[in-house]
């Protein structure tokens, strides 16, 4: 591997991409980039699973609380922030291990994708009437102007159908022909880090537990006056918004939805290499070149 070298530790939450980007991190010298949307937050610190005090003291860490919970952060905002990071570190002939789950943000730092610009006026707009009619009214508007789109985007997901439907309107284009085909911005390794699905659901139920004795109750409480639209749907966040009392076992649920929608990500990118095991991850450090 070369001296400033890119390498991505991508996969479904709770798998354990920290743990081994953490390792990869020391044994390369290298510093870290956070790929996980959320952790742009400050003060969200449990529900995240953010990196630790001593995690970001023993290795650089890039890309994290970089907000106040009241911002509304994006893709393309993200982007800008992690590609900064990553042409910084690798000036300096250091490697970079880009890790997290965030499928979309990921994409955007080690792809070529170009996200539109947004108009307040058209979203506030498409909002209203997400706010109004429902999504998936939306949704069959969508996919009479972007079916490609549309048949990407679940009819319940109204931020993103709203997303789409401003782009077509203020481009005239598809919203997916605003991302193009997928070509990297910089060489890089994509490893994949999955333990399998009985594992990570469990993995998924303890983490959870934890999290409840580590007091995300009173950190969501402590922070939801104040945070933005996009904030309060970090999963585990959202359920404690909408009702503390059930909000556990929710949140168990939600997290592992979240972990299938990962895998399915990522696994339809024919460049991310896949490992089950740490040992596997050397393998394919052991064998490629970024």
């Amino acid at each position: 591997m070369s001296n400033a070298a890119l390498v991505a530790i991508v996969g479904p939450t709770a798998a354990g991409k920290s743990a081994v980007a953490m390792d990869l991190a020391h044994r390369l010298g290298a510093e870290i980039v956070n790929g996980d949307a959320f952790c742009l937050y400050r003060g969200m610190d449990i529900g995240t699973a953010k990196p630790t005090a001593s995690d970001r003291a023993a290795i650089a860490h890039h890309v994290i609380d970089t907000h106040d919970v009241s911002a509304e952060v994006d893709v393309a905002t993200y982007q800008r922030l992690a590609r900064a990071a990553v042409r910084e570190v690798l000036g300096r002939g250091v490697p970079v291990v880009l890790a997290g789950g965030s499928g979309l943000y990921i994409q955007a730092t080690l792809d070529d994708l170009q996200f539109p610009a947004t108009d307040p006026a058209v979203r506030a707009r498409l909002e209203h009437e997400l706010a109004d009619v429902g999504p998936h009214a939306l949704h069959a508007r969508l996919a009479a102007v972007d079916p490609v789109a549309a048949g990407q985007i679940q009819p319940a997901n109204g931020r993103r159908i709203v997303r789409a439907l401003e782009v077509n309107e203020l481009t005239g284009q598809p919203f997916t022909a605003s991302l193009g085909q997928p070509t990297s911005w910089l060489p890089s390794l994509r490893i994949g880090f999955d333990p399998g699905v009985a594992l990570v659901d469990s993995a998924i139920e303890r983490r959870v537990h934890l999290m409840w004795e580590q007091g995300l109750v009173d950190e969501v409480q402590r922070l939801g006056p104040h945070m933005s639209r996009t904030a309060r749907l970090a999963v585990g966040y959202r359920q404690i918004l909408e009702d503390p009392k059930t909000a556990q076992e929710r949140t168990i649920t939600a997290t592992r939805q979240l972990a299938r929608k990962q895998r399915k990500w990522f696994r339809r990118d024919a460049r991310v290499r896949w490992a089950q095991t740490p040992a596997q991850v050397d393998q394919i450090l052991g064998t490629l070149e970024v």
